[in-house]
C-alpha cells in the first residue's frame, strides 16, 4: 500500500481544512494510507505523526473538517535552510519518512511553505530519494503567483466586505451630530489584495468604504490628513480601509513609526500591527474629529461561518488535484487555479510545473487595477473579485454554535 503524509504551514484559513479533506478524499480513493504531520515540516522533524483514519474514515466527521477554520493538523514556521549546511535536517526528514514508509508529501500551504517543498524535492532528486512532493496553495493574502487566486482568500474577502458593511452602518449612526472616522486595518504585507475586498462592500445605493490604502502605493501621512478632511467636508462620518503593510515613501511601515523594534519570524517577516491606531491618533491631532481603530487580525482568516462556498469548493478539489499528482509521482510542483471565464465564472485546476518560480515570490496587485489618485480600486480589481465571494457554507450547529472538529492531544 502506498503511503502519502500531508503537513499544513504557515498563517491559517477558514478553508485550509477544506483542502486537507480534499487531500485525504482522493487519496483514499487511490488506495493511499494517509498520515498528517502535527505543526509541519517542524512537527515531522519531531516524529510527530497522526494516522488520519482515526479521525476520517466517518464521512460526518469530513464534512465537520471542511466546516472547521485554522488548521486541524496544527502549523508551523519553520524555515528548513539551503541544503548546504543543512544536510543532517534533510537527511533526519528522509530517515522518518522512509521509517514510515512513505512515498508521497502533500504540503498546504503559502509562499514559505512552497519554499519547503522546492527544498526537499531537490533534496530528493539530488539523492535519489523515492518520495515525491507536492505543493497545494493556501492564503489569504492571496499573494502567490501563477495562480489566479489561492484557496482561503474568498472566504476572507467575504468576512472584510461584510464586516465593512456592518462597520460602515454603524459609524453612520449619528448622522451629522458627531463626526466620526473610522480607520479599519486589513491583513496584507505588501500586497493589497485583502484590502482590495473593502470595496466589495459598496451597497446598491453607491454607500461603501470612503477610501482604500494599499501597500503597492507608497504612504503619505500629510497626504493622508489632508485627504481626510477632503472626505469630511462632503459626509460627517468616514470608514477608510489600509493594509497593515501600507510604507512611507522611505520604504517604512507606518506602524513602525512608533515601535521600530517589530517582532521578527524565522522567514526574516516582521509582525505587524497597529497602523489603524498610528492614523487614528495623527486624525484626532491634526482635525480633532472623534476616531476609531478597528483591527480585523485573525478574525479574517477565522470566521468559518461566512465562509465562501465556492472558495470551500475550490479549497477541496485543490486538495483532491494534489493527492491526484502525488499518486501519479510527480514532484516539486503545485497545483494552481486558472480562470478561463469571469461572466460566467469558470476555473480549471492545473500543475505548474517548476515549483522554483513561486517560492518566495510575492504576486502584487496590477497597478493598472488601481485608482491612485482616488485611493480606490477600479472596477477590473471588483470583477475579478466578486465571483470568489459567492455562497454560503451550510454550518452543522449545536446548541446554537457552530461545530468543529478538534485533533487529539498528541
Amino acid at each position: 500500500m502506498k503511503k502519502l503524509i500531508v503537513g499544513q504551514s504557515g498563517g491559517p484559513t477558514s478553508v485550509i481544512n477544506g483542502s486537507l479533506a480534499g487531500v485525504y478524499y482522493e487519496a483514499k480513493k487511490k488506495g493511499f494510507k494517509v498520515y498528517g504531520m502535527v505543526n509541519g515540516i517542524e512537527g515531522l522533524l519531531q516524529e510527530r505523526i497522526v494516522d488520519l483514519d482515526d479521525y476520517f474514515l466517518d464521512k460526518n466527521n469530513l464534512e465537520l473538517l471542511k466546516r472547521t477554520p485554522s488548521s486541524f493538523l496544527g502549523t508551523c514556521r519553520f524555515k528548513l535552510g539551503s541544503i548546504e549546511g543543512h544536510e543532517d535536517t534533510y537527511e533526519k526528514i528522509f530517515d522518518i519518512l522512509d521509517k514510515h514508509g512513505i512515498n508521497s508529501f502533500i504540503y498546504i500551504g503559502g509562499n514559505d511553505s512552497m519554499d519547503t517543498v522546492e527544498s526537499l524535492s531537490d533534496y530528493a532528486a539530488s539523492k535519489k530519494k523515492k518520495q515525491n512532493f507536492i505543493g497545494v496553495p493556501k492564503t489569504i493574502d492571496n499573494d502567490l503567483p501563477i495562480t489566479d487566486h489561492c484557496p482561503g482568500f474568498g472566504s476572507a474577502c467575504k468576512y472584510i466586505a461584510t464586516t465593512l458593511r456592518e462597520v460602515i452602518q454603524d459609524n453612520n449612526c449619528y448622522g451629522n451630530t458627531k463626526p466620526t472616522v473610522a480607520v479599519v486595518e486589513i491583513m496584507g504585507r505588501h500586497a493589497g489584495w485583502l484590502t482590495s475586498a473593502a470595496a466589495l462592500a459598496k451597497d446598491e445605493t453607491g454607500q461603501g468604504v470612503d477610501a482604500i490604502y494599499l501597500p503597492e502605493i507608497p504612504f503619505n501621512l500629510d497626504s493622508f490628513v489632508e485627504e481626510t478632511k477632503a472626505l469630511l467636508k462632503k459626509k460627517s462620518n468616514i470608514v477608510i480601509a489600509v493594509s497593515e503593510g501600507i510604507k512611507t515613501e522611505d520604504d517604512q511601515f507606518v506602524c513602525e513609526l512608533t515601535n521600530s523594534n517589530l517582532l521578527v519570524d524565522s522567514f526574516g517577516h516582521k509582525e505587524l500591527a497597529g497602523c489603524a491606531d498610528i492614523l487614528c491618533k495623527l486624525i484626532k491631532e491634526k482635525i480633532g474629529v472623534k476616531t476609531r481603530a478597528i483591527t480585523l487580525s485573525t478574525l479574517q482568516r477565522a470566521a468559518a461561518h461566512l465562509a465562501s462556498k465556492t472558495d470551500l469548493d475550490e479549497a477541496f478539489n485543490c486538495g483532491k488535484k494534489g493527492a491526484d499528482l502525488a499518486f501519479s509521482g510527480e514532484s516539486g510542483k503545485m497545483v494552481y487555479m486558472n480562470r478561463v471565464s469571469n461572466d460566467p465564472y469558470k476555473i480549471k485546476y492545473e500543475v505548474f510545473d517548476d515549483i522554483h518560480k513561486i517560492a518566495n515570490i510575492e504576486k502584487k496587485i496590477p497597478l493598472e487595477w488601481i485608482d491612485v489618485d482616488n485611493n480606490y480600486v477600479k472596477d477590473e480589481l471588483v470583477a475579478y473579485l466578486k465571483p470568489l465571494i459567492q455562497g454560503e457554507v451550510k454550518q452543522i450547529y449545536k446548541d446554537g454554535i457552530p461545530q468543529h472538529i478538534n485533533l487529539k492531544n498528541e
